[in-house]
């Protein structure tokens, strides 16, 4: 299929094959008969340097534990435009760190109004860079399609409106293919409403992964298998009286008519 396609925009418009991909905008390829290693090396050597973060101290997590931003008036604010470029560099650093796509999304959401605090959380980040700059994603070569995903939330995360983060990520073969960290649309009451949307938004993705598969002639033929860590959220998705937002609603109509394709555990 691969060698069609070439052929077919070959034809239609002014297209060489340049042989095996070695590099795709900042990211960098290993291809071995192993598999492929994909990673941003000289991207990050690049943003280390630009930001005057290249002899810094590496710190082994990219954010402190149980870190906790917010809007503050008081404290004094910093260069919005520097601290802008920061994130922006490290949201590109993302597709191949799905370990700093939470800190990233939490800072990120500071940028029209940013202070000291979230720019040190900021350079917390560029410092665990500086640890991982060899690190990346692995794509083993398998026959076999094991497809699972791992869907988790804060509760109540965000202090200045008081609304959670889902997450989730999804293995190929023990290769991660697909993550997520974003902040909720909706106020939570509880910690099993904030994990049932959170695996609302997996059931979503489950459904446009298992197509995207299809498409691509390597259908899975099993239940995909989406791992919850609440057993009130498992239980909610099943039963028809216990209700909550209808928009969410989805999730539950999904479970009970889908069952044959995803399995929540």
């Amino acid at each position: 299929m691969t060698n069609k396609f070439k052929l077919f925009m070959m034809k239609e418009s002014d297209m060489i094959d340049l042989g095996i991909m070695r590099y795709f905008l900042v990211s960098e390829v290993i291809q071995s008969d192993a598999g492929k290693f994909i990673y941003q090396n000289k991207y990050a050597h690049e943003i280390l340097a630009r930001f005057k973060m290249t002899d810094c101290k590496s710190f082994s997590t990219p954010t402190e534990p149980s870190l906790k931003l917010h809007k503050d008036d008081e404290e004094r604010e910093v260069d919005n435009i520097y601290f802008k470029e920061i994130v922006g560099s490290l949201v590109y650093l993302t597709s191949t760190s799905p370990d700093i796509l939470y800190v990233v999304s939490l800072i990120s959401r500071y940028k029209e109004k940013s202070t000291e605090m979230h720019l040190n959380a900021a350079k917390r980040v560029l410092r665990y860079v500086k640890g991982i700059v060899d690190y990346g994603v692995f794509y083993k070569k398998d026959i076999d399609v094991n497809f699972v995903g791992y869907t988790y939330s804060n509760y109540a995360g965000d202090i200045d409106d008081r609304k959670s983060t889902s997450g989730y990520v999804f293995m190929f073969n023990s290769s991660v293919i697909s993550w997520l960290s974003k902040k909720q649309q909706i106020v939570t009451l509880s910690t099993t409403e904030v994990e049932f949307v959170a695996a609302t938004s997996s059931a979503s993705q489950t459904l446009w992964l298992r197509n995207m598969f299809k498409i691509l002639k390597n259908e899975q033929k099993d239940p995909t298998i989406i791992n919850c860590d609440n057993m009130s959220t498992i239980k909610l998705s099943r039963n028809p009286v216990m209700h909550i937002n209808v928009h969410f609603h989805f999730f539950q109509a999904f479970m009970q008519g889908k069952e044959d394709r995803v399995v929540v555990l």
